[in-house]
């Protein structure tokens, strides 16, 4: 367990180095330029659609209207002219967030591995466990299951401790997911990738829920209230950077654990495989013993 969490904060420190390296940054711009682009279209195209159906969704609350109305009557009637706006950022928060990690994945995870590895595993044997096909159908379920836990605990958000804890402890465990799958995917064979997320389900936990805690640092970019809409296309490329950068992170972080534990899993067993005493095979067993040899009269 010691031994566990101090490879932790060596793979973190190696993360944070990494993460200075001129290819990281450059890799970093392209999930940014697709995000951005793709966000910035469907605004275009969608906003006054989407405001609309907001406001007309809050307007058949009997609950919100009465709220609405209380606010009118205590001189803070502006609000309901940019409640419905705010609404549509908070519910496309999550979607950037997790297209943003699916990107990242797809684009910049693969060549991060291989930079981890040629930089610091370059013996590492490569077993190709899991395909790109393979994991980008991994992600996508373990997205869809976060993202159907996330749309689930909505209604606990409104309980203060719990939005500070609910929203990372479902990050935390897509990222151990999908960051250890991909980490591995190259070089740990299906059987190697399946044993060492199951020994270090802790600590690799233990990683996915402070990136989890990173990954929802972002979003406090949104807390300008109602000057959050005037400045909404800066803090929507703003917050796509920052989050591209967590899950570079997060993934250097988790692939300099992984593939240091992997290398001594196999170190591990390669000693004991040397330690055995070498058993005979079975035509050894089934050759006939030598005649005994005759002293000569």
């Amino acid at each position: 367990m010691v031994n566990s969490m101090s490879r932790v904060g060596d793979a973190f420190w190696r993360a944070v180095a990494y993460c200075l390296h001129p290819r990281v940054i450059f890799l970093s711009l392209l999930p940014l330029v697709l995000m951005a682009g793709l966000a910035f279209a469907l605004g275009y195209f969608f906003w006054e659609q989407a405001v609309d159906g907001v406001r007309a969704t809050l307007g058949n609350w009997r609950l919100v209207e009465s709220l609405l109305g209380w606010l009118d009557h205590m001189g803070a009637g502006g609000l309901r002219s940019v409640l419905a706006p705010l609404m549509v950022l908070a519910l496309a928060l999550p979607v950037i967030v997790v297209l943003s990690l699916l990107l990242v994945a797809l684009l910049m995870t693969p060549s991060l591995v291989r930079l981890v590895a040629q930089r610091r595993f370059a013996q590492l044997e490569r077993k190709q466990g899991g395909s790109w096909w393979r994991s980008l159908g991994w992600s996508l379920w373990h997205v869809s299951l976060a993202l159907l836990a996330l749309l689930v605990s909505m209604p606990f958000w409104l309980i203060p401790p719990l939005v500070l804890i609910v929203p990372p402890l479902i990050w935390g465990w897509l990222g151990y997911k999908v960051f250890s799958f991909d980490a591995l995917a190259e070089h740990a064979s299906v059987a190697e990738r399946r044993q060492l997320m199951r020994q270090h389900r802790l600590p690799l936990m233990t990683l996915g829920l402070v990136t989890g805690y990173l990954g929802a640092a972002p979003a406090a970019i949104w807390a300008f209230g109602v000057m959050a809409l005037a400045l909404a296309p800066f803090l929507i490329i703003a917050s796509i950077w920052l989050y591209t950068l967590v899950f570079a992170f997060s993934t250097l972080w988790f692939t300099h654990y992984a593939l240091a534990a992997l290398q001594e899993m196999r170190e591990l067993r390669a000693g004991k495989r040397a330690a055995e005493p070498e058993l005979p095979t079975v035509e050894e067993l089934l050759q006939p013993a030598p005649a005994p040899l005759i002293p000569p009269l």
